[in-house]
């Protein structure tokens, strides 16, 4: 088995996976809350 050296591992795609996931729950936390605020606005 090969030694292991920590930080020595590409992260990169997993670095990228991640930063899409956050920006894809910021989006849908907004248009969540943007229909929240459009139902409370017309009493629905």
């Amino acid at each position: 088995m090969a030694e292991h050296k920590h930080g020595t591992m590409d992260i990169e795609a997993q670095e990228r996976t991640f930063e899409t996931f956050m920006k894809f729950v910021v989006r849908g936390a907004i248009v969540c809350l943007c229909i929240l605020i459009f139902l409370a606005i017309f009493n629905s």
